[in-house]
């Protein structure tokens, strides 16, 4: 078993109010567990669609209450969409922008005085736990979770070091714990978190799971394996294109996200077996869309995106859509399906709006009322803004207007540069981002040229070469030749 350290010194308060006696949901905040999925696309949970891969507990949870079709991540890799959900800054104004190594072990640190929704929820008088995968800031970075507002972490420090989930080692809250490569990482995690669940259960707490499933390495215990035994035609991966080699590499990945799905099952159980499911709101989501179709995986096979184009790393919608479901009974009615365009950003915000943690503004909305159903609609339209140096440089922007869901990308910045020229395409009538239409409507496509001069600020450490800045041309930003390929 992983042996914790003592928890630090509980902060003290900010302008927030006390917290109230423990009760009713009513008299006081509600426990918030997040799950984060790790490169998981909506399209692979069966209450998306799913049909090859089973995920009956997630499933359930958004029959009991509401589920999200057009959500977003704020990155389409790790590091940045977990500091851009923790922080609700969008990628023009957030600290960490891309993967970014430093040392052997551990990626460019978050810092300990970036505000997040910890940070609200720590004043607010809640325990604190991160379970699972960090990736802002490695040992000796001043950066841990336990720098950055948790009282307690049992997982990763290291994105990378995630690879293997069967490690030589994991973190307890500021201790290395030898496992000699023979535990599956996800057993301590899930159970430490499960432990969490039980030693909090009589007051308010944040739970964020950020599981390091269903990422590459094809890794997953015999027991769940067999689960899939003989249910997919199979081709043995030899290695050849990254991580370790698999026998069954379609019924690995199949097993590891249903393994995903029983590890959030097993904290529900948790909660169920405490007695607090009426005062505790769960919400799981991703990181990012499904991983290229390396070390194994077979996302064709899958139709892991659904049919959208792109898959992680890029800003069309294949490495941005993720799954979004929120369970709370007696707060969210059950079974309801929303289809406006939401996205990671807005957490903060809204998991905020829920504890009564009285936040500063964030780039992104309070949805509490629209997730509760207590309104119709989002409180204001959808705007969102992505950034990346990295697979070549990237910008986008995506903004709703009237029936229009229009998205702008520009790609290969760093080769272009200012150059690159804007694509347009309008999602509510081409989910799949087949059709540029930018010479069709150069208002809005000089529109989006605006949106991306206006929404970031420069960063020293993500620099971007050919950003959007200025005035410029709508001739000169839009297509006039066809793509390459």
């Amino acid at each position: 078993m992983l042996a914790g350290c003592a928890s630090r010194p509980r902060a003290a308060s900010g302008p927030s109010a006390p917290l109230p006696a423990p009760g009713t949901r009513a008299a006081r905040p509600p426990n918030v567990i997040l799950v984060i999925a790790d490169d998981l696309s909506a399209a692979e949970l069966g209450c998306y669609g799913q049909a090859r891969i089973r995920t009956p507990r997630i499933d359930a949870l958004a029959r009991e209450g509401v589920r999200l079709t057009a959500f977003d991540s704020a990155a389409a890799v790790c590091a940045p969409s977990r500091a851009m959900l923790l922080t609700g800054l969008h990628a023009g104004h957030a600290g960490i922008r891309d993967n970014r190594e430093i040392g052997a072990e551990g990626q460019q640190p978050i810092g300990a005085s970036t505000p997040t929704l910890v940070h609200d929820l720590d004043r607010r008088g809640y325990a604190t736990g991160l379970f699972g995968k960090w990736g802002l800031g490695g040992p000796g970075s001043a950066s841990e979770p336990l720098d950055c507002g948790f009282d307690r972490f049992t997982g990763y420090l290291c994105q990378r070091k995630a690879h293997d989930h069967y490690p030589p080692s994991l973190w307890s809250d500021r201790t290395k714990v030898e496992l000699g490569g023979t535990t599956y990482a996800n057993d301590a995690i899930r159970d430490a978190a499960v432990r969490f669940v039980e030693d909090h259960a009589g007051a308010p707490f944040l739970l964020v799971l950020a599981s390091p499933l269903p990422h590459l390495a094809l890794q997953v215990p015999d027991e769940d394996l067999r689960g899939y035994e003989g249910a997919f035609p199979e081709q043995p991966y030899d290695g050849s294109r990254g991580y370790l080699p698999h026998p069954t590499p379609r019924a690995a990945y199949a097993a590891m996200i249903s393994r995903f799905d029983r590890d959030v099952g097993a904290i529900v159980d948790a909660v169920r077996a405490a007695g607090i499911e009426r005062e505790t709101i769960v919400l799981v989501t991703a990181d990012n869309g499904a991983t290229h179709d390396v070390g194994g995986v077979d996302t064709g096979y899958f139709a892991s995106t659904g049919g959208l184009r792109g898959r992680k790393g890029t800003h069309f919608e294949g490495g941005l859509r993720v799954p979004f479901v929120a369970w709370a009974p007696g707060r969210i009615a059950p079974g309801r399906v929303l289809d406006d365009q939401a996205w990671t950003v807005d957490l903060r915000a809204t998991i905020d709006a829920w504890c009564a943690a009285g936040a500063p503004p964030t780039d992104g909305r309070n949805l509490a009322g629209w997730l509760d159903g207590r309104t119709p609609q989002p409180p204001r339209a959808f705007e969102g803004y992505w950034e990346s140096p990295g697979y070549g440089g990237q910008q986008a922007a995506a903004w709703t207007d009237g029936p229009h869901r229009w998205k702008a990308i520009r790609l290969r910045l760093a080769t272009d540069g200012l150059w690159a020229p804007v694509q347009l395409f309008d999602l509510a009538a081409d989910p799949n981002e087949a059709n540029d239409v930018a010479a069709d409507h150069p208002r809005e496509t000089a529109e989006a040229w605006r949106r991306m001069t206006d929404a970031r600020m420069p960063s020293e450490v993500f620099a971007l070469p050919g950003a959007a800045r200025g005035e410029m041309p709508v001739e000169s930003i839009i297509r006039t030749t066809p793509p390459r390929t």
